[in-house]
């Protein structure tokens, strides 16, 4: 048997979504309008709960890092995108690719931690509100943000870690719009058949894990709901909730559909669509669920907005 042309690859080519030009000039209006929209929507949830008094409570605390995360997630993949669907060439350096990779899963991994915090914060609120100051406490908001951070710096480590160690044949072209995992492994000739189950041992015990610290929240939230015998008391524990709990179904439905499967089973169309979804679409929703479905968030943005006017007028 003659032997293969092993490599290590020094670059990649980005080969997108499409080869027609004029769909591309289309994707690119449209993710240059979706990322605006992010860039706006979760700098805007920061800004108003670092002015307004009334949300510096721990929900908000995780809020603000949440809208931080969605920002820096969609950062990481869309201007590079942009670039690509203007650009011929659609070349990105190995380094460049790892460098992407890892701050790609490292932001999800911390936004999977993020979103089980912000579980056990309503938990916390609607099952044990007399305990709600001292258990979810500054200290303790700040430690599950710091754990949350460090699971990502660990899963992202462990993930390139692996994938920095293929060998490529032949071909450098990586079907997918940007640098993500299985589209790598895809293209790999060596055997990935490890690298593969401890890519998702890590990622998987990170879903399962956070997902299951979800699930079992919202279990007992309802539980406690469904106990509360006026209409208007089950409204408003409803609405502490409903949010976080659209935001979470979004993301992880989205996230398990494309990562906990077999590397075989890759679909280039599927999962582009997937990513498009995850990397792109979801962090522009995120503040839009989070405020429109939200009295104190909007009644913060209406006096922000009221107030804003009254100087104009003044001046």
């Amino acid at each position: 048997m003659g032997r293969r042309n092993t490599t290590h690859a020094s670059g990649f080519i980005l080969m997108g979504l499409t080869d027609s030009e004029e769909l591309q000039l289309v994707l690119f209006m449209l993710f240059l309008l979706i990322y605006l929209i992010t860039v706006l929507g979760n700098a805007g949830m920061m800004l108003i709960i670092h002015l307004h008094l009334q949300l510096h409570t721990p929900m908000y605390f995780l809020l603000s890092h949440l809208s931080f995360l969605d920002l820096c997630y969609s950062t990481v993949i869309t201007p590079k995108t942009l670039e690509n669907l203007l650009t011929s060439t659609k070349y990105i350096s190995s380094l460049k690719c790892f460098t992407q990779m890892y701050f790609f899963i490292f932001l999800g991994a911390t936004e999977c931690c993020l979103l089980s915090s912000m579980a056990c914060d309503r938990y916390v609120a609607i099952c044990n509100p007399l305990h709600y100051p001292v258990v979810m406490s500054i200290r303790r908001c700040c430690f599950l943000v710091f754990a949350s951070y460090l699971i990502g710096l660990i899963d992202s480590f462990v993930n390139v870690l692996c994938m920095s160690r293929l060998d490529f044949c032949n071909s450098n072209r990586i079907y997918h719009f940007f640098c993500d995992g299985p589209a790598i492994l895809a293209l790999s000739c060596t055997d990935t058949h490890n690298i593969e189950i401890m890519i998702f041992i890590s990622a998987g015990s990170t879903l399962v894990v956070s997902l299951s610290t979800i699930s079992v929240s919202y279990v007992s939230i309802l539980s406690t709901i469904l106990k509360i015998t006026s209409t208007s008391g089950k409204r408003k524990a409803f609405s502490t909730c409903t949010s976080h709990l659209l935001g979470v179904t979004i993301f992880y439905s989205s996230m398990i559909f494309t990562y906990l499967k077999p590397i075989k089973s890759y679909s280039l169309g599927k999962d582009q669509v997937a990513s498009v979804f995850y990397t792109m679409v979801i962090p522009m929703l995120n503040p839009l669920i989070y405020s429109l479905r939200n009295k104190e968030v909007k009644n913060a943005l209406i006096r922000a907005m009221q107030k804003t006017k009254g100087s104009r007028l003044l001046k």
